[in-house]
């Protein structure tokens, strides 16, 4: 016991601080960017900090960069829980005023981030006016284990690590094409037709969830000659009329220049999920955007499922 009293007392607890940038980034110029310090600074942090505890905490590589040992993974989740331990408790003495500020980073898919979360969360802005946003967007998964996001908005519910997360919505795909697509091919009337055209599809190798392969659910071997890595990249390349797309209704639907093709026949449902770290889901800031996205999206049921073209945005009063 008396051994680890004495390593408290030696421990520099700022060292903590930068260890846990380092953790979240994987690089050392990435976390000396985000804390506004040089290189060397956070390295000297680190060795200190590694010196203190006697242990390696990272495995160091100058091509792929930082990577948690063992004892390092471990000391990275503890200090997260105090980390959200001392934001909970600064709440409680602030007041909910104070509480309602600060930067709140999502992490979400393409679409549903870039065409359906933005303009929602500008309106939540109205409302709650301290709160920052950062919107990542991106076509592949935010890590909350490396605090990439606060809040991320998935296809597939985390399976592995301390996360609370529930199932947002269901949300429906169809195939589109435009009306000069149709009028200038091939008539499609059943699913047997569709080998004779042509599709925008994912870069097989590149895509982030298994989930994202629908096309194969209806054409064995389907000519792709144009593939992209996210679906406001493919909504856009339907447009110019030369290839099909499936596409997520909440997408396509809003856009009078594309026609659902086969609607009773090609239909994938699939989901969104929202998770974050058990350790932040108390603090207020998370709670009353993780309530709003949650609101905004059962709100916009109608347009998920393919039964609505129009985007709702709840009123901020």
């Amino acid at each position: 016991m008396q051994k680890y009293i004495n390593l408290l007392r030696t421990l520099n607890w700022n060292d903590l601080k930068f260890f846990l940038e380092v953790a979240r980034c994987g690089r050392v110029t990435s976390a000396a960017k985000r804390l506004g310090v040089d290189y060397t600074t956070v390295s000297r942090r680190i060795a200190n900090l590694e010196s203190t505890l006697g242990t390696l905490l990272f495995e160091k590589s100058r091509s792929s960069g930082f990577h948690l040992t063992s004892e390092g993974v471990a000391l990275r989740d503890s200090i997260q829980a105090i980390e959200a331990l001392m934001q909970n408790a600064c709440e409680e003495i602030t007041g909910t005023d104070i509480a309602l500020s600060g930067k709140v980073r999502i992490g979400s898919t393409e679409g549903f981030g870039g065409l359906f979360l933005a303009p929602q969360l500008t309106h939540f802005q109205k409302q709650y006016p301290a709160i920052s946003i950062d919107l990542l967007a991106v076509p592949h998964f935010v890590s909350l284990t490396k605090r990439e996001a606060d809040i991320a908005i998935t296809l597939e519910r985390p399976t592995r690590g301390p996360f609370v997360s529930t199932k947002l919505c269901d949300y429906r795909l169809q195939l589109y094409a435009t009306k000069e697509y149709l009028a200038q091919h091939e008539p499609i009337r059943c699913v047997n037709d569709l080998p004779k055209h042509s599709f925008i599809n994912y870069i097989e190798d590149l895509t982030f969830s298994t989930k994202l392969h629908y096309l194969d659910q209806f054409i064995h071997q389907a000519k792709t000659p144009f593939c992209t890595t996210g679906a406001i990249s493919q909504y856009f390349a339907c447009l110019q009329g030369q290839h099909l797309a499936i596409l997520p209704c909440f997408i396509a639907d809003q856009d009078p220049r594309l026609q659902a093709v086969l609607a009773d026949e090609v239909r994938v449902t699939n989901n969104f999920w929202i998770s974050c770290h058990q350790d932040f889901r108390k603090l207020k800031r998370i709670r009353v955007i993780w309530d709003y996205i949650r609101a905004v999206t059962e709100h916009n049921a109608p347009l998920f499922m393919g039964q609505g073209n129009q985007l709702q945005l709840l009123s901020s009063d």
